[in-house]
């Protein structure tokens, strides 16, 4: 874009554009991309982003795995970690080995680094940063994780629930790339303010790498079983691996249909299901994501949908993340899609949501039983909405936590606090 249209859509002068971008470009963050073909006059030089000019690290915990991303400032993600994490643990020693595999994907950024998400199991208050009683890991209620891990990385660090961190993923595929979500809280920085930079050479790669192309948004796909997942890496506690170019999962026509746009001209209403270790939603509505006025909204798990069932984690019997779990677990894989169908049933007419969106590590096992038998049971109950598949497959938690951390970088985009 030149710097005409840039003062055309953003109603400043030419003269403060030019100053702005002259800074952006000191600063390493726009760099010119020649010069467009003349149609009289001068020919307008045309200016970019230069994506790999700085680098936000996603962490998802999902209870037993902790995968980690590191991604560009579109958002893109040019390498990946997983590794073993119970959160059964006791918290010092869990929060050492957060802050053990962060520094190792972060030592990957090839320049500065803007800080880190974390995308975890809730209940939890994302304002402030502190975990209440997290369903199966009650231990960890009161831990100011957020003050925590920045104190200890020497990072801006955001912190919000997995599902809300998926559904900004997904919500970021509606928007143009490099667009990201704002309002949210960094430690350290300020309630809604702009992460600094990391110090010159602060976990930086030994050699530079050229930065990566900007592209478009991906469209939600339903990725194949396994798609995704990093390669092993010798020598390391987890996995590693640079995801390849355009190595997202295939499209297929139904997926596509899913992909989060606005209904009737009107913007994206849906709602992500995330069933891997628990069972929780994240909702956006409106085109923002909705986290309730004490930001516990979304507890999809704990829908009681038999009186007197299973016992919970959470105390109570019946909860549909009990039920769900409990069939997963003994291999009635149809069963908990079935289950999990009731309860997008029930979301879908509470809430006049046009979009279902499924994913966790037991959705993406069989992602093809989940996805037919929870539309099967929406069709059943009249309720008949596109069912699909975030394009980012099994690291959409960790890619939408990266986000929270470029989101006050671009501004207002996707959603509010």
């Amino acid at each position: 874009m030149s710097r005409l249209e840039l003062a055309e859509r953003t109603g400043l002068t030419p003269q403060a554009v030019s100053k702005i971008t002259a800074r952006l470009r000191a600063e390493g963050l726009v760099e010119e991309a020649g010069r467009r073909a003349s149609t009289g006059g001068k020919p307008r030089t045309e200016l970019r982003l230069v994506s790999g000019a700085r680098h936000a690290v996603g962490v998802h915990l999902d209870g037993e795995r902790l995968t980690a991303v590191l991604t560009d400032l579109t958002g893109r993600t040019v390498a990946e970690r997983e590794a073993p994490l119970d959160l059964g643990l006791p918290v010092e020693s869990a929060l050492a080995a957060i802050v053990h595999e962060v520094r190792l994907i972060a030592a990957r950024a090839p320049g500065a680094v803007l800080g880190v998400g974390v995308g975890m199991r809730g209940p939890l208050d994302h304002r402030t940063g502190t975990l209440h009683r997290v369903t199966g890991f009650p231990h960890w209620q009161g831990v100011p994780l957020r003050a925590r891990l920045a104190a200890a990385l020497g990072l801006p660090v955001a912190l919000d629930k997995n599902t809300n961190a998926a559904a900004l993923s997904i919500l970021a595929e509606a928007v143009p790339a490099g667009s990201v979500p704002t309002g949210v809280v960094l430690a350290g920085t300020g309630e809604g303010s702009p992460p600094p930079a990391a110090a010159p050479g602060e976990w930086s790669a030994p050699t530079e790498s050229a930065p990566a192309p900007v592209t478009a948004p991906a469209p939600v796909t339903a990725p194949a079983p396994g798609a995704g997942r990093p390669a092993s890496e010798a020598g390391g506690r987890g996995t590693e691996s640079d995801p390849a170019p355009g190595g997202e999962p295939p499209t297929t026509a139904e997926s596509a249909a899913a992909r989060p746009r606005p209904a009737a001209g009107g913007p994206p209403a849906f709602a992500y299901l995330h069933l891997g270790a628990g069972l929780g939603a994240g909702l956006v509505l409106g085109g923002e994501v909705y986290r309730g006025g004490r930001t516990g909204a979304g507890e999809f798990g704990h829908q009681v949908v038999e009186l007197g069932g299973v016992l919970c984690e959470c105390g109570n019997r019946g909860c549909l993340e009990a039920l769900c779990l409990a069939a997963a677990g003994r291999g009635d894989t149809v069963g908990a899609a079935r289950l999990l169908g009731v309860g997008a049933a029930n979301l879908v007419a509470l809430l006049d949501i046009d979009r279902v969106v499924l994913g966790g590590r037991t959705v993406l096992a069989a992602p093809a039983v989940f996805a037919e038998q929870v539309a099967a049971v929406l069709a059943e109950r009249g309720r008949s909405v596109p069912v699909g598949f975030a394009a980012a497959g099994p690291r959409a938690v960790a890619e939408g936590a990266a986000l929270l951390v470029l989101a006050p970088l671009f501004g207002n985009v996707l959603t509010h606090a």
